[in-house]
């Protein structure tokens, strides 16, 4: 570090002293003090970082000028809702799990403000005035939907797997593909799962192939099920071959052993509806005769965070009983955004649903939408812009292999790096997620939203290009 570095990092006040400062301002009375603290905090981090980013003099002027700046910055934190707060996601990843995945649908988001908002009758029977359940509320609409027996749904699809291995499989054998032991996400892996929810597992056949002689050979007194990992976020091409559910279930029937399916990104749309790889779908998966099967509900399904499991009644019955079940269970929200995604399903309108909506986007309207941004950032003379095509993806371990086509605009500073660019809209008052793509920096305009366009725009000319 060089001594202007030192010299600058000097001249921050501490914590404290500037917590005493903000207190006395005009504007602090609404705050308390955790909450100036915590801006303070947050807001040296900030000046710290920029300080031993850049080459300043120590100056008088960048004492007022950092003065300034502090408690400009902490306003802004208090004025904020702190850490969490909204993005625009111009990346094109539809379910972009750093950015929450699947957008609930304006109907769906309305009915969760109104049972936010309001007592609701959650676990009353109204007709008896006794302690009804919190999971028939959303069982009916999903037992229709995918006619499955019953349902249950939990706080996301792992907790889902750790209640059925906890439930049905404690102490005793799982039979799994060694080919679908998966990693799903921030290091969790399935045979993790597996392990906590006290089950042993039991690998069968190689990476890329395995047959229904393998799992019949590994099936002894001690095994509890056989469970089929749908491989939702990669795929095994070339020498390669697989069990199906269809099979699996034959040989669970004839050896009296359930078959568990987990379906990760469950969906109730067949990929090639939409001009993507056939994938299996929730209805066709519970056809088949698998004893339960559980997927995520913020994935293709475009809900809330949730986990759910579909099967027969007397599994269904069980999963409830465990104790677990009550540490896993799903509150009034989730239950409401399930429930308010759920009814757009039944009711056919399935443009509505934000994840099929952005999916079904033509290449026409994409196209408009890019020309629509492209002159709104025409005028800014240090950047290059301009209007190709390109390619989304869905994202959040769904359709893994599948790009959809899309038409974006592309922007390039001249007279510095793109990087500093995606930096810069990055750390905007509404953060701006773009990708850089051969030193330009990417707009698309399939994860935009209406309003996303103007804000996008002042930001970009409020840059020093």
């Amino acid at each position: 570090m060089s001594n202007n570095r030192n010299s600058l990092l000097r001249l921050l006040p501490s914590v404290n002293e500037l917590v005493a400062e903000i207190a006395q301002s005009e504007g602090a009375k609404e705050y308390d003090l955790p909450a100036m603290t915590w801006a303070v905090r947050r807001v040296l981090e900030k000046a710290r970082n920029q300080m031993l980013e850049q080459e300043l003099e120590p100056a008088e002027d960048i004492v007022l000028d950092l003065t300034y700046w502090l408690k400009r910055e902490i306003f802004k934190e208090l004025k904020g809702s702190g850490s969490l707060k909204r993005v625009i996601n111009a990346t094109g990843v539809i379910l972009h799990t750093n950015c929450g995945r699947a957008l609930l649908a304006p109907e769906a988001a309305a009915f969760v403000a109104e049972q936010a908002t309001c007592y609701s009758n959650l676990e009353l029977d109204i007709e008896t005035g006794s302690r009804g359940s919190r999971y028939h509320h959303v069982d009916d609409i999903l037992t229709e939907l995918t006619g499955a027996e019953a349902s249950l749904v939990v706080n996301n699809n792992a907790a889902a797997v750790l209640l059925i291995m906890n439930t049905f499989a404690d102490q005793k054998e799982v039979i799994v593909s060694r080919g679908e032991l998966v990693e799903i996400g921030g290091s969790f892996r399935i045979p993790e799962v597996l392990k906590a929810g006290g089950a042993r597992l039991i690998e069968v056949g190689t990476t890329n192939k395995t047959w229904l002689h393998d799992y019949r050979e590994a099936i002894s007194a001690e095994t509890a099920m056989m469970l089929k990992v749908h491989p939702s976020n990669f795929r095994i091409e070339g020498f390669h071959h697989a069990v199906s559910t269809a099979e699996l279930v034959g040989l669970g029937d004839e050896l009296g052993i359930p078959v568990v399916e987990d379906l990760g990104s469950g969906s109730f749309f067949a990929g090639t509806d939409y001009g993507l790889p056939a994938e299996p779908t929730i209805q066709e998966t519970v056809k088949s005769g698998v004893s339960l099967l559980c997927f995520s509900g913020d994935k293709l399904l475009g809900g809330p965070q949730a986990g759910i499991i579909l099967g027969k009644k007397e599994l269904i019955e069980k999963l409830k009983k465990n104790q677990l079940t009550r540490a896993l269970r799903v509150d009034k929200l989730v239950i409401a955004a399930l429930i308010g995604t759920l009814r757009l399903y039944q009711k056919g309108q399935i443009e509505k649903i934000p994840v099929w909506n952005m999916i079904s986007r033509t290449r026409e309207e994409l196209a408009r939408d890019a020309h629509r941004l492209a002159a709104l950032l025409s005028d800014i003379s240090d950047l290059e812009v301009r209007v190709q095509e390109d390619e989304s993806c869905i994202g959040g371990g769904a359709f893994p292999t599948a790009a959809l086509f899309s038409v974006v605009c592309a922007v390039k500073p001249k007279s510095r790096p793109v990087d500093s660019l995606e930096k810069f809209m990055r750390q905007a008052d509404i953060p701006i997620l773009a990708r850089i793509a051969k030193d330009w920096l990417i707009l698309d305009p399939r994860t935009l939203l209406p309003e996303d366009y103007t804000i996008i725009s002042e930001r970009m000319h409020a840059i020093d290009l």
